[in-house]
């Protein structure tokens, strides 16, 4: 077994991007930036008023002002403002030449057809040409997540096209001859098969789509032909089951009669200890627990970083601490535990009931792991631990 930090960098170590393509904004969430972006224009592109109200001199806000004309969002003024002379404008709109500060509406009284501020003070109001950006500023840099906070800000840079990273073509099966899919009622020796839709639904979750290859039987040839088929459109391949040292578990085995490279099998971490990490060129072959709950937390912990790292993103989970809000032990400490948890509103962090890596309910009420390092047997109560979003 090797340690956690160490095969997560091992894996991520091995990723290597798929090339670049352009993608129409409208496709471009959830895609990562190949290449870094700049504005053609300042921004705000003019002087713009910030309030509905009159465009004026500082200097003429005590006398009584002459209204010249009316300029709204889009419109281009017709007359520069001189003096003991407004415009009324609207926010947003372009502010005249000559003027130097807005007084807001509800500052203003309009007296026949003059306009006066009784207050005789007032905020510029104004939002400046180019003191949010400047053309030349950068936009967004190589290897941006593109979400919807980023979206906005390529559209305003102009990137209708934006440069972005292949996505990795995803197959996602499922080994065991125990198993049966979802639609059918499993016999007394059978079980469901829920690996593959919760897998499926994780790498959708990053922007993907995923290809479901099916079941595999316990069988080393129908292992062996389901995978190298697979290969001829995949850049990665996700599995679970038969990564262990049983006498059904062909993974590992096959792997390297495809010529597969086995970098990982097994990491010190508690759920999800067996795992199966392999490279040939620029595909790649994983293999994660059968249990549901170790491979739901496999994914979490290793393949989603790889996924985003094929396409040049440094995925980091949030983690902070917490205080724990009850007393916690465990039998045995020779592996680095996740333990699912719930992270409260109090800043406190609560170990959610938990039968073991089968145990895939449990996780339904989890937001977080709390990781209890190896050679840790209990945590008392109050004590702080270390979360990470999940």
């Amino acid at each position: 077994m090797i340690e956690f930090h160490d095969a997560l960098n091992l894996i991520l170590s091995n990723a290597v991007t798929l090339g670049t393509e352009k993608v129409s904004l409208a496709k471009a969430h959830l895609r990562v930036l190949a290449s870094d972006t700049t504005y053609d224009i300042n921004l705000p592109p003019f002087n713009k008023s910030a309030m509905d109200g009159i465009a004026c001199r500082m200097e003429d806000i005590n006398n009584e002002l002459e209204v010249i004309e009316t300029i709204f969002a889009g419109k281009k003024p017709e007359n520069k403002i001189g003096p003991n002379q407004c415009a009324k404008i609207m926010t947003g709109a372009v502010v005249p030449e000559g003027a130097d500060c807005v007084i807001m509406k509800e500052q203003i009284e309009e007296r026949g057809e003059k306009i006066v501020c009784p207050s005789g003070k007032t905020k510029t109001n104004i939002c400046f040409t180019a003191e949010d950006v400047k053309v030349g500023d950068q936009a967004l840099p190589t290897g941006t997540y593109l979400t919807s906070k980023h979206i906005p800000i390529l559209a305003g840079a102009g990137i209708a096209e934006p440069t972005v990273y292949k996505q990795p073509q995803v197959t996602v099966f499922a080994t065991g001859s125990e198993l049966v899919e979802p639609s059918q009622k499993p016999a007394p020796h059978q079980i469901r098969n829920s690996n593959s839709s919760q897998m499926v639904a994780q790498v959708q979750e990053l922007g993907l789509t995923a290809n479901y290859g099916g079941i595999i039987k316990d069988s080393f040839d129908e292992t062996y032909n389901k995978i190298s088929s697979a290969l001829e459109v995949s850049d990665v391949i996700i599995m679970s089951g038969g990564v262990s040292e049983g006498e059904f578990d062909f993974i590992p085995d096959v792997m390297q009669k495809l010529g597969f490279e086995l970098q990982v099998t097994r990491i010190a971490v508690q759920p999800g200890k067996p795992i199966v990490f392999a490279r040939k060129g620029n595909q790649y072959c994983i293999g994660c627990a059968g249990n549901p709950a170790s491979s739901y937390i496999q994914f979490d912990l290793y393949i989603k970083p790889f996924l985003m790292a094929l396409q040049g993103y440094n995925f980091q989970p949030f983690r902070s601490t917490a205080t724990l809000s009850e007393d916690y032990s465990r039998k045995r400490t020779d592996r680095l535990l996740f333990m699912p948890a719930k992270l409260n509103g109090d800043g406190t962090v609560t170990p959610v009931e938990y039968h073991g890596a089968a145990h895939i309910n449990a996780l339904i009420n989890a937001n977080c792991l709390v990781t209890v390092p190896i050679g840790i047997k209990e945590i008392k109560k109050g004590e702080i631990v270390d979360v990470r979003s999940f």
